[in-house]
């Protein structure tokens, strides 16, 4: 079973996905959006990618120590 934690990642990881699709949607018909949506999609990105490099570096550290 998944921890809440898991769970968490994978609708950050949609909500970024959706976000990004209705950014690039948005730049292809010309339609005027918010300068938020960028930023908030950098923030949902930074957030997968620190975690990603956490669950590296704590593999590591498994396979060393």
């Amino acid at each position: 079973m998944k921890s809440t934690f898991d769970l968490m990642r994978v609708w950050a990881a949609l909500t970024g996905l959706v976000l990004t699709a209705c950014y690039f949607g948005a730049l292809a018909f010309g339609v005027a959006m918010s300068e938020t949506l960028p930023m908030l999609i950098g923030a949902i990105g930074g957030f997968e990618l620190a975690l990603y490099a956490q669950d590296l570096w704590l593999k590591r550290s498994r396979q060393h120590g």
